[in-house]
């Protein structure tokens, strides 16, 4: 088993200074962490009964899609608003200044289906909980929340005392 935090780059002052940016990119040249990755989340998501994957725009793409094809269920792609050709519907959600949000094909998730949400990070939540609500909104049911990396040092656990959380990466401090 590799240590997936060792192949994790840490870029300082990205995307402005005082930001530590944990970059995905050197887990997915490594093939065997890339495996292992999926792996990880191929377990999850089959004690989870996911029977479809929402993957949040744009690096949750990177793993929803192998983990769906690898279990054999749906990919539903949540994306950044005008991105979808089809009737969406959209969750918005607070950033730090503002607004922003994602949507949804209206017809990707049907009322009882089991949702796995997976994204690269999870910071603050605020994607990851509307992704939530965007589900619940059409009558899914969220069966699980699994991310790469997660800052544990932000307080985005008491938004998700609800849901089953899984990450493969925790980083306690700055």
């Amino acid at each position: 088993m590799i240590d997936l935090k060792e192949v994790i780059r840490s870029v300082p002052d990205f995307p402005k200074p005082g930001i530590l940016f944990y970059d995905i990119t050197t887990l997915l040249s490594n093939p065997q962490a890339y495996r292992q990755a999926i792996d990880e989340f191929e377990k999850y998501a089959r004690k989870r009964n996911a029977d479809k994957i929402a993957a949040i725009e744009s690096r949750g793409f990177i793993f929803g899609g192998a983990l769906a094809d690898r279990i054999k269920i749906p990919l539903v792609p949540l994306r950044k608003p005008g991105k979808l050709p089809a009737e969406t519907v959209r969750q918005e959600y607070s950033l730090e200044y503002g607004t922003d949000a994602i949507e949804m094909h209206a017809d990707a998730i049907r009322p009882g289906d089991h949702v796995l949400i997976i994204d690269d990070l999870i910071a603050t939540g605020g994607t990851i909980e509307a992704a939530c609500k965007l589900v619940e909104r059409v009558g899914g049911h969220v069966s699980g929340i699994a991310a790469v990396i997660e800052l544990a040092f932000l307080p985005w656990r008491e938004r998700f005392q609800p849901y089953d959380v899984f990450t493969l990466i925790s980083y306690d401090s700055e």
